[in-house]
């Protein structure tokens, strides 16, 4: 009998992915993914940011994602925030963190990639671990697909299956 994934997953993202092939990339790791976890993606709508548009402008922006992005945190999750000033892993750390909230009991996992422009102080103190991929800035449609890259490769480590490195 096949063991069911107890991992919940939940990727809240700002904004929707219109590129097909980040899509069909998406796509792709949803269904492997499938067999480890299970994964949810969370789309809140994105506000139009003006060019040059104020700090003020700046921190009204974020405020209505972050009110956006806190309703869809549960009160039991432990809640990853993706920022540039977050903590590093290689994979195999990233794997065994994964592991470890499995093992103590954390079964509810939020990733969250905020927009353009970041994410609002409300939701990065609500986080649990600030993560970095990078001291590079990437577009949130591509940090979807690391990310999920990322988890599927950590799972394979888990799982101690072969992935090429």
């Amino acid at each position: 009998m096949k063991e069911e994934p107890n991992m919940n997953m939940t990727i809240i993202t700002v904004g929707k992915i219109k590129e097909k092939f980040y899509r069909d990339a998406i796509g792709e790791y949803l269904k492997r993914l499938s067999r480890y976890c299970k994964i949810n993606i969370v789309e809140v709508a994105d506000e139009k940011t003006p060019d040059r548009c104020s700090d003020r402008e700046v921190e009204l922006i974020l405020e209505k994602e972050a009110l956006r992005i806190m309703k869809c945190i549960k009160d039991d999750d432990f809640v990853i925030t993706l920022e540039i000033k977050g903590k590093q892993f290689d994979s195999v750390e990233f794997a065994g963190m994964i592991e470890n909230l499995g093992i103590s009991g954390k079964s509810n996992i939020a990733f969250v990639i905020g927009g353009s422009l970041g994410l609002h102080e409300d939701v990065t103190k609500r986080s649990d671990l600030a993560l970095s991929f990078s001291k590079m800035t990437f577009p949130h449609q591509l940090m979807r697909v690391i990310l999920l890259e990322q988890i599927y490769r950590g799972y394979r480590i888990i799982s101690r299956e072969p992935y090429h490195k």
